[in-house]
């Protein structure tokens, strides 16, 4: 991402990020400066009601490993479905993180 934002000189950066996925992104705001780059979080309010009415109406999947009982989708090591992590704070990075690394970049050093 780093060097995608860099080579393409993007200016500004969209992001699916929700409020109500994790205590770590409850606040995230609608829009964000870094440097001379914004982040914009769209979807920042929307519920899983919101995403699934979107989805339907506009006739788009679901991602497949939903049907698996995954509840947020990082890397292949570290998500687990939430049958067995019993929390959904728990299906990524074992608990000790939400972020993957994508969205904890920093957009100013770039």
């Amino acid at each position: 991402m780093r060097r995608a934002l860099r080579e393409l000189d993007a200016g500004t950066w969209f992001a699916g990020l929700r409020r109500g996925q994790s205590e770590s992104r409850a606040t995230i705001p609608y829009l964000d400066l870094f440097g001379a780059r914004w982040k914009v979080h769209t979807i920042a309010d929307w519920t899983d009601h919101d995403v699934h009415r979107y989805l339907t109406k506009h006739d788009l999947p679901y991602h497949p490993l939903c049907e698996e009982g995954y509840v947020s989708i990082g890397d292949r090591h570290s998500t687990r479905p939430l049958q067995d992590a019993g929390d959904e704070e728990l299906t990524r990075f074992n608990g000790l993180k939400r972020e993957c690394g994508l969205h904890d970049i920093d957009l100013a050093d770039l």
